[in-house]
């Protein structure tokens, strides 16, 4: 059959007219005239069909002890490798499918321990209901029976066999393949990127942020996923490092983000100005303020009275003074107010906005939360309480700064970012790149299927209210902040007490809406650095829901320790993780794993497949992917329990080779668990081919085929010639059909 099917034939000339007048055409025949034939075309065959499985009710017990568990029994629970994907319950045709008591017993029975599936169904003959068990507020699908044929399509997308994957799997990738050209579809996913984090004079010198990405890693993943040309998003913008590496690729870009200052820090560095007027303007203000700077009370006092600065403005709860102009003594207060008066009088705008950039810097320095750091003294290194202590803390012992000292020392660090930029953000084509105030629930500017990359950084929970701790900077750049922007910002808790209910329903609008803006085959980075695993869940599925394909997460350090060898691996994440979605015509859905099935297979399969797809793998990379197993597949609370140290398990299964910390699968065996025949064939090549190597031997392709084969027999035994496929990426011909490595991957292991 085509996709399509034709109602008659399939249920053999069925007249569902007359169904409900029917007494004889009861529930067990829904099940075996309607149900059954629409699970068989849809792909299944018996082994992946459970009839009546019993289940125990996860915490309901009878009987005058209350030992006796009550049974759940659903009609069908369809599998796909040991998973449960969906169930489906059927109903005679005179029940109502949509009924809340229906809908609860078939929901009961998708989320038991035992199936946890991703979707559930109802059927009475009449009309067929499907759910996601995420949200159950609305049916994914719902048709009359009669209308199967014009719903088969969605139907067989969202429930065939080949609908479902089992999270990120580790797979063989050609080198062949990759030089064909940019293909958006199939874009490899990014290892583990070395961060590279002070390296620019464009992202760190020239204004503090809360939170800031590894520039380097940014700017490989906008590479990986998009084209020069190409326009990206981040709707969740911050310092604008997503923006600004898009643009130093020669791609355009759209940066959006609720707080002003994070707009205003963005849209200041990227101005461009014509540095000899620049530098001219700095001289002139300098001379001015040290003219006109206070040196005694009397002036501090008449400066005060003459300009206007920040003051009866409440600062947030947790604050150690309850108004911002307590944050500052009437020295830095007079001085402050001073320079910023002086940046006001120049005509040029871009320049006039690249002084207030250099004045806000100030203001991270000239105020009485200003804890300094010891080791970098010299520099006036530290930094201001709400970016390191996220609350405004005044510091135990406030210094007082040179402000002219230092506000020459920041126009060197603008002046130096903006020579940086100047060849790829210029007046030419400063027009490529969009910063503006925005919500990302309602990307209104943005049209539908218009972005061709996504990459964001959301904010996570309780962690910082952006907002709340800004006030100090947008208070002296008048940067006006709404009570409707504080209800729009996506964060939990802050000063309006925002709840964990409505952080998440933002973070599922903002999802929503990149869905809508981004083309069909593009992809979404998001970066995950959350600690509770209810927050994975709502991200996939939010994502899953709108249309996006999970392709996989990779570990991610940003700079931070990481927790290598700690004795629990699971109860922390390693540095973050970048969530990687594709928007595709018919997605796949992860399969959450039954928490009855062998969790230790899936944790040996985890283990072998990195080590595979590393040539052996720390200690530190097999926690990080099988702690993105746990989130995928849901057993995380599990890893906790069962693997709160892992090393008797992989000192007893695997070799491990001290100097360089990795493990290994042991010499001369097979992997246990089913691994991509290709990478298995790429680890047992590099293996044998660099042992030749360490002996000053040249092997023959007959001899390379009669030492790794034995060890490939693992299912199917594969062709000669797909092992010399692998063979050409990893390796180089020499005299006499010899082989041996090729340079890279012989420098590699070094």
């Amino acid at each position: 059959m085509d996709t399509q099917i034709a109602t008659a034939n399939f249920f053999n000339l069925l007249d569902f007219n007359q169904i409900l007048n029917n007494p004889d055409f009861k529930e067990d025949s829904v099940r075996e005239v309607i149900i059954l034939p629409i699970l068989k075309e849809l792909g299944y065959d018996e082994s992946s069909i459970v009839r009546s499985k019993s289940l125990n009710h996860p915490f309901l017990k009878i009987g005058s002890n209350k030992k006796i568990p009550i049974k759940l029994i659903p009609d069908y629970i369809l599998k796909i490798e040991n998973n449960y994907a969906w169930v489906l319950d059927a109903k005679s045709p005179s029940k109502n499918i949509d009924s809340e008591d229906f809908v609860e017993q078939v929901y009961g029975y998708a989320t038991h321990p035992e199936i946890r599936s991703t979707y559930f169904a109802l059927c009475n003959g009449l009309e067929f209901v499907l759910y996601r068990t995420a949200s159950t507020s609305k049916p994914v699908l719902k048709f009359k029976m009669q209308d199967i044929e014009e719903n088969w399509d969605i139907l067989k997308s969202l429930l065939s066999p080949s609908s479902f994957q089992i999270g990120k799997t580790f797979t063989y990738e050609s080198i062949k393949l990759t030089q064909k050209g940019f293909d958006y579809f199939n874009r490899p996913l990014l290892e583990e990127i070395q961060v590279k984090k002070q390296a620019t004079k464009r992202h760190y010198g020239v204004h503090g942020y809360f939170t800031k990405q590894s520039w380097n890693v940014v700017s490989e993943y906008i590479r990986n996923f998009s084209k020069p040309g190409d326009l990206v998003l981040d709707p969740f913008g911050g310092s604008g490092i997503t923006a600004i590496e898009a643009m130093m690729n020669n791609r355009n870009a759209i940066s959006i983000d609720l707080n002003p200052l994070a707009v205003f820090i963005v849209n200041a560095l990227i101005d461009p100005v014509n540095f000899t007027e620049f530098s001219e303007a700095f001289d002139r203000i300098k001379t001015k303020y040290e003219k006109l700077k206070p040196k005694n009370n009397q002036d501090i006092d008449e400066i005060l009275q003459k300009y206007k600065y920040p003051k009866g403005i409440k600062l947030p709860k947790g604050s150690d003074v309850d108004t911002i102009e307590k944050l500052f003594s009437r020295k830095q207060l007079t001085e402050l107010v001073l320079l910023k008066n002086l940046i006001l009088k120049e005509k040029n705008k871009n320049i006039k906005n690249s002084f207030l950039l250099m004045f806000s810097g100030l203001v991270t320095k000239h105020n009485l939360t200003y804890h300094t750091s010891s080791y970098v003294k010299k520099e006036g290194g530290g930094n201001a309480a709400p970016f390191q202590y996220y609350r405004y803390r005044i510091a135990p012992n406030p210094i007082s700064i040179d402000l002219m000292k230092f506000f020459e020392i920041r126009f060197k660090k603008v002046l130096a970012a903006k020579k940086e930029i100047q060849y790829y953000i210029n007046e030419d084509t400063i027009q490529n790149i969009q910063v503006y105030k925005g919500d990302a629930t309602k990307l209104t500017n943005i049209p539908k299927e218009s972005i061709d990359y996504v990459y964001t950084d959301p904010p996570y929970g309780k962690k910082i209210p952006y907002l709340d701790l800004s006030i100090m900077w947008n208070a002296w750049l008048d940067l006006e902040v709404t009570e409707e922007d504080y209800q729009k910002e996506a964060i939990e808790g802050g000063s309006h007490n925002k709840s964990k209910e409505e952080y998440n329903k933002m973070i599922s609008e903002s999802i929503k809406e990149m869905y809508r803006v981004l083309k069909f085959d593009r992809w979404l980075s998001f970066v995950f650095a959350h600690k509770d695993p209810e927050f994975w869940h709502l991200i996939i599925n939010t994502a899953e829901a709108c249309g996006f394909e999970y392709v996989g997460a990779v570990p991610q350090k940003n700079g931070q320790t990481s927790f290598k060898k700690r004795q629990n691996p699971f109860t922390v994440l390693s540095g973050q993780l970048i969530i990687n979605f594709k928007k595709v015509k018919n997605p796949k859905t992860i399969l959450k794993a039954n928490l009855g099935m062998d969790v230790a297979q899936i944790v040996m399969q985890t283990i072998e497949g990195i080590i595979a797809k590393n040539n052996g793998a720390t200690l530190e990379q097999i926690n990080d992917e099988l702690i993105i197993k746990g989130l995928e597949l849901g057993f995380i609370d599990l890893l906790k329990k069962e693997y709160q140290d892992l090393t008797p398990l992989l000192l007893n299964s695997f070799d491990y080779n001290e100097e360089k910390e990795i493990f290994t699968i042991k010499h001369n065996t097979k992997f246990t668990t089913q691994i991509d025949v290709k990478l298995r064939i790429k680890y047992y090549l590099l293996s044998y081919l660099r042992r030749m190597e360490r002996e000053g031997t040249l092997p023959h392709f007959d001899d390379i085929i009669l030492n790794i084969l034995p060890l490939l027999k693992n299912g199917d035994t594969p062709e000669n010639q797909t092992i010399l496929l692998v063979l050409e990426d990893i390796a180089e011909r020499t005299d006499k059909d010899k082989w041996r490595l090729k340079k890279e991957d012989r420098t590699l292991f070094d």
